[in-house]
């Protein structure tokens, strides 16, 4: 890691300048010494439904206040508006940030899977330099965690009530109350507990808000008496896309439960796991919706608008949910004097469809679930309120934590490190397409791998031999394909020379799926 220059003469007015710039005290003792890092991950949450990003949504997120605390965090630091994930579904990408790789080199292709033995991960590689390490919540791995001194996760996906942890030697514990807050309050027992005298690194890792969006009771009503602000293409045909993007199975309409994911259940049936007195909670709050629906008979695109509304109410109240745990943490560091000397990372394992092409869930390449929140925020390093553009991945986050501790990752790490953005730099190597592999076909989404540069998504769904180009600077939405479009015809072979040159040089060459 380059030292930045120091000029003697002017040391103070430097120091001066640094802290008015950035609203925190810049010292020498301070740049000394190796930052903690608090990395804080949520599951499945959009860059659509976080104050701090610019979409369609954002205006309705900040005069309900649902990402308060976020949105303070994004102003403080830095809000990457261009990072992406890998493989867009919950166990690849926490591969992918763990070890820097894509998922054919980390072995996790699909859900559940395991990182390949002898794949190196940053966590170990933290702890080899005198870091306490330590993960809290959702893990969905199949081996348990490496390089931790201490670590409690949830089993599989975990439960939103009464959630059970488990530890090493078999420890498990269940605990009362909601996930999300009792994954904070873990976190915080631990900060409290950790040794003072050795850099930490943190890993809170919440579950939600991943489906079925069970909200805390404290936020049944949020929302209540409001409508949600509905996507321009919510009731997208599919009529410029091949037959992949038509025979999904994750339209709201079609697809999504009323009974698991929109808790439209008879009298006394409840979620999973509740309490007697959380089911006199739950009770009060939605017996009379439900009452009100089944005498609504609802059907075709009045049935979609409802389960979009109450989809969208429970996934938001969720996020408020985790906004509120972001803000005690960052109310702890601050208390404790720890936030100038602390890293303050958010993100999610990837994006999610907020009823954008009729759709919940990820998977796809298409933007609303390629792209990641990722926001960082860094005292002393990184300008507050700056925005990046640059095109990053949830592979560049394990490099980009070594680089911050003062260390350096293999080069074996396909990512790179984002410090060079974070200091205000702008590498002119940095690259100019990101590559995706999506393995899985759950929810009937064909298998496919694709390029995003600055103005194009590419991707090919080899199983049916099927391909897609979008011009997202004409069309942002991804509404039609123009890969059959005569007009397009060079930029369509420059993009598969590109696509080919990225397989290569990540070394993704199955013949079977060769472009």
């Amino acid at each position: 890691m380059k030292t930045p220059m120091r000029l003697p003469c002017c040391r103070t007015a430097l120091v001066g300048a640094l802290t008015l710039l950035t609203g925190w005290p810049a010292t020498e003792a301070a740049a000394a010494e190796r930052p903690n890092i608090l990395l804080i991950f949520s599951d499945d949450h959009s860059c659509q439904s976080l104050g701090a990003y610019r979409t369609w949504l954002t205006d309705f997120i900040r005069q309900q206040q649902l990402t308060p605390n976020l949105d303070r965090l994004a102003a403080q630091g830095v809000v990457f508006e261009r990072s992406f994930c890998a493989n867009s579904i919950c166990s690849p990408s926490r591969a992918a940030v763990l070890s820097g790789a894509h998922a054919h080199i980390n072995g996790v292709t699909r859900l559940g899977g395991r990182i390949r033995e002898g794949v190196w991960t940053f966590p170990p590689a933290l702890q080899a330099i005198g870091y306490q390490t330590a993960v809290i919540g959702k893990w969905h791995m199949a081996q348990d965690p490496a390089g931790f001194d201490f670590w409690r996760v949830l089993p599989g996906q975990g439960h939103y009530w009464r959630p059970e942890f488990r530890g090493p030697s078999g420890f498990r514990e269940e605990v009362a109350g909601y996930a999300t807050d009792a994954i904070t309050d873990k976190s915080l027992v631990w900060l409290k507990q950790r040794d003072p005298n050795k850099p930490f690194l943190l890993l809170c890792h919440h579950k939600a808000p991943h489906r079925p969006w069970n909200p805390p009771a404290r936020y049944y009503r949020l929302l209540a008496d409001v409508t949600v602000p509905e996507p321009a293409t919510l009731f997208d045909d599919y009529a410029g896309r091949t037959s992949s993007a038509r025979n999904q199975k994750m339209e709201i309409g079609r697809d999504m439960t009323l009974a698991s994911d929109l808790k439209v259940l008879p009298p006394g049936k409840y979620p999973p796991r509740l309490t007697p007195e959380g089911e006199a909670e739950w009770e009060a709050a939605f017996r009379g919706r439900n009452e009100a629906f089944a005498q609504a008979n609802l059907a075709g695109r009045d049935l979609t608008r409802w389960k979009y509304q109450e989809y969208m109410k429970d996934y938001l109240r969720c996020i408020k949910a985790v906004d509120d745990g972001v803000g005690r943490l960052l109310e702890y560091l601050e208390q404790e004097g720890l936030d100038r000397q602390t890293i303050v990372i958010y993100s999610s394992d990837q994006s999610f469809f907020n009823g954008e092409h009729g759709w919940f869930d990820k998977r796809w390449i298409y933007e609303e679930s390629l792209t990641m929140p990722l926001i960082v925020r860094w005292p002393g390093v990184a300008q507050p309120g700056r925005r990046v553009g640059a095109l990053v991945q949830n592979i560049d986050y394990a490099p980009t934590f070594l680089e911050m501790a003062g260390s350096r990752a293999p080069s074996t790490v396909q990512g790179r490190s984002l410090v060079p953005w974070l200091r205000g730099q702008s590498p002119e190597d940095w690259r100019r397409s990101i590559y995706y592999h999506y393995y899985d076909p759950g929810h009937g989404v064909q298998r496919h791998y694709g390029l995003r540069t600055e103005r194009y998504t590419l991707a090919h769904f080899y199983p049916v031999k099927e391909w897609e180009l979008f011009d997202l600077e004409r069309d942002p939405q991804q509404m039609r394909s123009v890969y059959e479009d005569p007009g397009y015809a060079q930029t369509v072979a420059e993009l598969k020379t590109e696509l080919a040159r990225l397989r290569q040089h990540y070394g993704d060459s199955d013949e079977r799926d060769q472009p």
